[in-house]
């Protein structure tokens, strides 16, 4: 246990050498071939930046409502892929009604959407949620949905002879069976989460980190568009890593079928 817990720090210690090091070099690319503050500004100028933010509490309200977006955006449309998912691995008949206007609503760039959006549900966060949950909603289906259809044969066969009915071979079979695909979906769907929330924000929002990018973009301040960047990445980061975390814990203890 104790191994264990040296190892996960040793590795987190190993990550942040490497952004030392990295930070190390920006800042000597930054000296050494004098490139201005607007091409490029250096560690320094940047981590300034976010200090005098987080002081001054500009950046909280920025940072809540992204991260208010992604968290509403994923549980939306990665539970709506999820359900629907299931749905048509269950019913073959309603894959052929439904899968073609579900690829066809993926097909479609989502940037188009944005100002379609907005024209629906106004500007703020809920045009954001919408873009967030869309682009979510199909990993959470394509994953799910490609899970329920590889199951085992013959285990399908034993629950079968045993008089199981649909819901208890869906239930304690196929989506225990299916659980790595399904959970990988979800670290999929939140990575693209970050992504469709920055982007909707660009659009339509005055609030988010998305919207502080575009501000410092038209104000010429670089510093600011490069902490947006390390904060998004950031916290990108550490959720993609509780996901992770949770999803070994749970595949540890979770059922896997017959």
């Amino acid at each position: 246990m104790f191994d264990q817990f040296l190892k996960q720090v040793s590795a987190v210690f190993s990550k942040l050498l490497w952004v030392g090091f990295l930070a190390l070099i920006w800042d000597f690319a930054c000296k050494t071939w004098h490139l201005s503050s607007l091409i490029l500004p250096t560690p320094f100028e940047v981590f300034n930046f976010l200090f005098q933010s987080y002081q001054s509490g500009m950046i909280h309200r920025h940072i809540a409502q992204t991260l208010f977006e992604v968290i509403c955006g994923l549980l939306l449309g990665g539970g709506f892929g999820f359900c629907l998912g299931v749905a048509l691995g269950e019913y073959p008949k309603l894959k052929f009604l439904i899968m073609p206007y579900v690829v066809a609503s993926q097909v479609v760039p989502k940037l188009a959407l944005t100002p379609l959006f907005i024209l629906w549900f106004g500007f703020g966060a809920l045009p954001v949620v919408v873009m967030t949950a869309l682009i979510c909603f199909f990993p959470l289906l394509e994953n799910t949905l490609t899970a329920l259809e590889h199951v085992d044969a013959l285990k399908l066969q034993l629950f079968r002879m045993l008089g199981a009915s649909d819901f208890q071979t869906l239930i304690w079979l196929k989506i225990p069976n299916g659980a790595p695909l399904i959970l990988a979906g979800v670290r999929v769907a939140l990575v693209l989460s970050w992504v469709g929330a920055v982007v909707a924000e660009f659009m339509g929002s005055s609030v988010g980190l998305g919207a502080l990018i575009v501000a410092g973009q038209g104000s010429m301040n670089t510093a600011m568009i490069f902490a947006c960047l390390i904060l998004i990445t950031s916290m990108g980061w550490i959720m993609y890593a509780l996901v992770l975390v949770i999803e070994r814990r749970a595949l540890l203890h979770y059922p896997k079928g017959v």
